[in-house]
């Protein structure tokens, strides 16, 4: 598990990266890594992200993140091979990834 700070959903993420990591950390008990804000979406899309949407596009067709907490599964070949909606638990990703192993 990997953490992408995005502030391009309602404002939610405007601190600093410590800022966030503190309140990720304090509140959620989070305890992957967390790395620099981002963008997901328009223009300034980080690389990682374009090839992540272009390889799993939402079930319509399109490419864009919708909305925080969107998850990607990524194979040890770095193919992105499952995309997850926001609502998604951990716990409902860990019990399709058997299909994958």
């Amino acid at each position: 598990m990997l953490g992408f700070p995005c502030n391009q959903f309602g404002q939610q993420e405007p601190g600093s990266d410590a800022e966030i990591l503190e309140f990720a950390t304090s509140n959620y008990d989070v305890n992957f890594p967390m790395f620099s804000k981002i963008d997901v979406n328009g223009d300034g899309a980080c690389d990682l992200y374009k090839s992540l949407k272009t390889q799993q596009p939402n079930e319509d067709g399109s490419v864009d993140i919708q909305w925080n907490f969107t998850k990607f599964l990524v194979d040890k070949e770095g193919n992105c091979i499952k995309r997850f909606g926001p609502k998604t638990t951990p716990e409902e990703i860990a019990a399709e990834l058997q299909s994958f192993l």
